[in-house]
């Protein structure tokens, strides 16, 4: 009997894709949900949490750097099995954490293996679409960040609701171990899919480009010698510390400025998050249409990144409301328009790259992406401490909104000269 065959089968991979990522960041956003809980039953300093962030932060740098070039050469069904496994053991391993010692490495163990999702991601999207479908697919499971954030919001009250902080983390960590058994089933790349139509395999594959077979090992350090894997790393290591800024320190700046109350579920965080969806899907779709529509496909991608560049400039204008729903407005515009731009950033990865190196090269830009937001939060801190001191507190995230509003036109003028005469790598190239 004939395999029964699936119509649009690389939507279902998308899906699987999307919902990885929501369960990466549900696990990621536990700690700071618990907090309070967790620093009182342990008697944690703010320097004992602050080291338990760090943490994670420097794992996730280094595994980036290693898990890309590690999924590349095992491929992409049993390398997302291998990290979603790791960092679902180490999730689960928090609930027997008794120190800030054995929290920070729970959490250097989370860090590593959730590093491997983009890289992963990007690489399974790469294998089953076609050029002008990857960035509205990307978008798709990108989005998966907004949704973890705000579903970590509902969870983890629940289960405290009926359990304690220990059951967080066990059943969190056990969401991983679901998806990696539907992954298992349904994952395969397109060649090897017995429930791909022949129909919708030649789509995907008359869609992309047609590289030659590795006839040797990939030579990582080749990488580095391209101005596209330069542009990539301007594209998430300039931008991707503001998104940790936007992530980590809206709450404090609602907080300090319209008086929010942190206590509670907040309707305003919400809805900023909430943004990043739209962002993330709209950001994959505009520049996915205008492929459709004959552009040249960096044309589209550097015009979309170009438009949402612009676009961040709103983030200007926070500085000049009182009004908190203004602020949100202002603020939700922001974080969406960045989820636009990491899409396209990482689509960019998969246009220029062959398939058999885009996890490498994703992994080496979102090393570039940790290590900038290791180090951003030291000028955010700096900023804040100074402004805060002086009595003046909304000024310092008034400057920081200006910063971040312009790196945006910076990074997209570095990425637009790196690739202005470079187009796609070869394969032969890195060989």
């Amino acid at each position: 009997m004939s395999e029964f065959k699936i119509r649009n089968y690389r939507w279902i991979i998308v899906a699987l894709l999307f919902l990885a990522t929501t369960i990466n960041y549900i696990d990621r956003q536990i700690i700071g949900l618990l907090k309070p809980i967790l620093e009182v039953e342990f008697n944690w300093s703010e320097t004992d949490f602050a080291h338990i962030v760090m943490a994670f932060t420097a794992a996730y740098a280094i595994g980036l750097l290693v898990i890309g070039r590690f999924i590349d050469k095992i491929g992409t069904r049993l390398g997302y099995a291998v990290i979603i496994s790791l960092w679902s053991i180490a999730g689960m391993l928090h609930a027997l954490a008794r120190s800030a010692l054995q929290f920070g490495l729970a959490r250097f163990a989370l860090g590593f293996g959730e590093s491997g999702n983009f890289p992963a991601g990007v690489k399974s999207i790469a294998e089953w679409f076609p050029k002008k479908e990857r960035g509205l697919a990307t978008g798709i499971f990108n989005s998966g960040t907004a949704v973890g954030v705000v579903m970590a919001l509902f969870i983890v009250p629940w289960i405290l609701r009926h359990f304690s902080w220990h059951e967080v983390f066990w059943i969190t960590g056990a969401l991983g171990f679901v998806w990696l058994i539907i992954w298992l089933i349904f994952y395969d790349i397109p060649a090897r899919q017995k429930r791909l139509s022949s129909e919708e395999l030649n789509y995907i594959t008359n869609g992309q480009a047609n590289e030659e077979k590795p006839k040797a090992g990939l030579k990582w350090y080749k990488l580095f010698s391209f101005p596209q894997t330069w542009a990539l790393i301007t594209g998430k290591g300039l931008i991707d510390p503001i998104f940790w800024f936007f992530l980590f320190w809206l709450p404090s700046y609602f907080s300090s400025a319209y008086e929010l109350d942190l206590k509670r579920p907040s309707l305003e965080l919400i809805i900023i998050y909430t943004a990043t969806t739209i962002g993330s899907i709209l950001g994959g779709y505009i520049s996915s249409a205008l492929i459709k529509k004959g552009w040249p496909v960096m044309k589209a991608r550097k015009s979309a990144l170009f438009v949402f560049a612009v676009l961040e400039l709103s983030i200007l204008l926070a500085q000049y409301t009182t009004a908190a729903w203004m602020a949100v407005a202002i603020i939700s515009l922001a974080v969406a328009v960045h989820q636009a731009w990491a899409t396209n950033v990482f689509t960019i990865a998969s246009d220029m790259f062959p398939t058999e190196a885009v996890s490498s090269v994703v992994g080496i830009a979102g090393m570039a992406g940790a290590v900038g937001g290791i180090l951003f939060p030291i000028l955010v801190g700096y900023l804040l401490d100074t402004y805060k001191a002086a009595g003046n507190l909304t000024g310092g995230y008034n400057l920081l909104f200006t910063i971040c509003g312009l790196t945006y036109l910076t990074a997209w003028t570095i990425i637009h000269l790196l690739t202005r005469k470079h187009s796609t790598v070869s394969l032969s190239e890195l060989q």
